[in-house]
C-alpha cells in the first residue's frame, strides 16, 4: 500500500488549463474519490499518477517517491478505463493475462493469478468467452480482473459504472467497495455521480475547473460544504443571501436576509459583522409547520407551495417566499394528503442545520 500526493500541479493543452496547481494526498489503502462535473479535470488529474500525462508544473509522488518521470508500466498501478479498452479479439483468459504476459510472469502462475483475478470478481468459468459474448456489466468485471491480476500498489478507476444501468451500476460499486476493502489496495475513483462518491468513498475531493474546492469525508462535504460550488453541486441545497447583524450563542451568527427575514446560522469562517455572507441549507433539514403547532425554531419562512414532485419515498415541494424558492424534502408520504398548488405554509429549520457561507 502506498500513499499518492499531488503537489502544486499543473496541466494545460494548449491555453487551457485542465488542472490548476492541484495539491492533495491519499492514505495508504484509501478509497479516495476525485469528483466534479464534466471536463473539471479530474480524469486529467489520475491520468497523471497513471503516468500518461506529464504535469507541466508539481510533483507527483508514490510515498517518498517522484514519479513524474516514471513511465506507466514502471508505476505498478492498475487502470479500469470509461471504456473497459479489452482487446475484441482475445477470449477473457487472455485479456486478464495481458499485464503479466508483458512482465513475462511464468504461465503457470499467470494461470494461478488470472483464477484468483476472476474469482474475486465472480467470473470463474468466462475464460473463453469474448468481450463480445459478454454483458457490459460483465466486461467491466473483465476490464477490473485485469488491473488486479498485476497486484498494483495503486488502483485507478476512471468513471467505470457510467456505461451501466442503475440497477446495475449500484450492484457493481458495493461489489468494487467491498473488493477494495478486501484487498487494501489504495484506490484514486473518478466520477461525476455525487450519489456513488458519498457512498463508496473514504474521502472526496470535490473538483471545479481544475481546482480543488474541498477535501473530507462524505459526511463533512455533504452537512459542512466550505463553497456554494459544494454545497450546490453535492445534493441539493436552498441558499439565501443576507448580511450578519450579529452573533449568537454558540458561535451562530444572526443574518439578516435580504427579504427582511432574521435567521440564525452555524459559523465556521472568520466572518466578522455587516459581512455579506450566502447561507445553505438541506431540503431535508425543512420542517412544513402543522397549523397550531410551533416547533420551537428560531428560523422560519413563510410561503406558498409552488409545486409537488411525488418520488416515491418522498415529497417535493417548490415553496416560493419573500427571499426566493425553497426546496422541501418530506420523506415517507405514504398515505399522506399533498399540499396543494397556492396553499399557503409556514417552515422551519434548525440553525445547526443551516451554513454561513463567504461570498
Amino acid at each position: 500500500m502506498v500513499k499518492v500526493r499531488l503537489e502544486d500541479v499543473t496541466k494545460k493543452f494548449g491555453e487551457v488549463v485542465a488542472v490548476d496547481r492541484m495539491s492533495l494526498s491519499t492514505n495508504e489503502g484509501e478509497f479516495f474519490t476525485l469528483l466534479g462535473p464534466s471536463g473539471c479535470g479530474k480524469t486529467t488529474a489520475l491520468r497523471m499518477i497513471a503516468g500518461f500525462y506529464k504535469p507541466d508544473q508539481g510533483r507527483i509522488c508514490f510515498d517518498n517517491e517522484i514519479v513524474n518521470d516514471v513511465p506507466p508500466f514502471k508505476r505498478n498501478t492498475g487502470m479500469v478505463f470509461q471504456t473497459y479498452a479489452l482487446w475484441p479479439h482475445m477470449n477473457v483468459f487472455e485479456n486478464v493475462a495481458y499485464g503479466l504476459a508483458l512482465r513475462k510472469v511464468p504461465r503457470d502462475e499467470t494461470r494461478e493469478r488470472v483464477a484468483e483475478a476472476l474469482r474475486l470478481v465472480g467470473l470463474e468459468g468466462f475464460e473463453k468467452r469474448l468481450p463480445s459474448e459478454l454483458s457490459g456489466g460483465q466486461q467491466q468485471r473483465v476490464a477490473l480482473a485485469r488491473a488486479l491480476v498485476i497486484e498494483p500498489k495503486v488502483l485507478l478507476l476512471d468513471e467505470p459504472l457510467s456505461n451501466l444501468d442503475a440497477k446495475l451500476r449500484v450492484q457493481t460499486r458495493v461489489e468494487i467497495t467491498r473488493l477494495q476493502k478486501e484487498l487494501g489496495i489504495t484506490t484514486v475513483y473518478v466520477t461525476h455521480d455525487q450519489e456513488e462518491a458519498l457512498c463508496i468513498s473514504d474521502r472526496i475531493a470535490v473538483i471545479d475547473k481544475g481546482k480543488v474546492q474541498q477535501v473530507g469525508p462524505p459526511t463533512e462535504i455533504y452537512e459542512k460544504p466550505q463553497t456554494r460550488f459544494v454545497a450546490d453541486f453535492i445534493g441539493v441545497a436552498n441558499f439565501l443571501r443576507g448580511k450578519i447583524v450579529g452573533l449568537g450563542a454558540e458561535g451562530r451568527a444572526i443574518v439578516e436576509t435580504e427579504g427582511g427575514t432574521r435567521v440564525e446560522a452555524v459559523l465556521d469562517s472568520d466572518v466578522s459583522v455587516g459581512a455579506s455572507v450566502l447561507l445553505s441549507f438541506r431540503p431535508e433539514a425543512v420542517q412544513i409547520e402543522e397549523e397550531g403547532k410551533a416547533t420551537g425554531s428560531k428560523n422560519l419562512i413563510e410561503g406558498k407551495v409552488r409545486l409537488a414532485s411525488y418520488l416515491g419515498d418522498t415529497v417535493r415541494y417548490e415553496v416560493e417566499a419573500q427571499d426566493g424558492v425553497f426546496r422541501v424534502d418530506v420523506h415517507n408520504p405514504f398515505g399522506k394528503k399533498l399540499l396543494a398548488e397556492g396553499e399557503a405554509i409556514r417552515l422551519s429549520f434548525e440553525p445547526a442545520s443551516c451554513r454561513v457561507l463567504p461570498t
